[in-house]
């Protein structure tokens, strides 16, 4: 991995960029941070992999890797505003090449919605999209693995074969019970920590929270 130092945010951030294609990074600012379910010592921006369209198909060429001669795909469920980078994806995974096991195919892009309760649910013209069909889930940042495991679940009712899960960013993969396909992990972050919001050892120490962050980015506290 590869480090660089810059100033944003009120506070000093660095730069984390992948060993095999550098062009790929994410900023990585300290503090004292909250989902809502936990804390971290460190926010990690995956945002300009998200929405730089130049910068998203370069992750959909890494994020296509393990599935391209191997894995069967009908369906991107996209979570956590993934949507560009799984156009992408779709797009390698079709591409013509040896070995390529989904050359010239179709495959559907798709976003569940929420319910009142939080769970994710499809409509009903985006069932059979789902329903034995070959799926690949992708996030954008697996922390606690809620919002991934909801992904999962929903997949799962609505009767999807679950081929694979991709994420930019994995904290640990403790966190799933499923492997991921992730860019960057917790172990690229040099003193990464993550803790329950009632064994916070910044809480505890009294440091105060600088942002609630979440898939979306962040919002400062002061």
């Amino acid at each position: 991995m590869y480090y660089l130092f810059m100033s944003t945010m009120d506070n000093k951030c660095f730069k984390v960029s992948m060993d095999r294609n550098p062009t790929l990074y994410v900023n990585v600012f300290p503090g004292h941070f909250t989902t809502g379910n936990i804390h971290s010592n460190y926010f990690i921006d995956v945002s300009e992999l998200k929405f730089n369209t130049y910068v998203a198909k370069n992750v959909a060429q890494e994020l296509a890797r393990p599935y391209l001669t191997s894995v069967v795909v009908d369906t991107i469920v996209c979570v956590e505003a993934s949507e560009v980078i799984g156009v992408y994806l779709a797009e390698e995974l079709i591409q013509y090449g040896a070995g390529v096991i989904n050359p010239g195919g179709n495959i559907y892009i798709v976003t569940p919605h929420k319910d009142v309760n939080g769970n994710f649910i499809f409509p009903d013209n985006m069932k059979n999209w789902i329903n034995q069909k070959s799926v690949i889930l992708l996030a954008t940042t697996i922390s606690s693995g809620t919002t991934a495991k909801r992904a999962m679940e929903c997949i799962d009712y609505y009767g999807g074969k679950l081929a694979g899960i991709s994420s930019l960013f994995l904290t640990s993969q403790d966190v799933m019970d499923t492997k991921v396909n992730a860019l960057f992990t917790s172990a690229d972050i040099p003193g990464y920590k993550v803790f329950s919001a009632n064994e916070c050892e910044m809480c505890k120490s009294g440091q105060p929270l600088d942002a609630i962050i979440n898939s979306e980015g962040y919002t400062k506290l002061r």
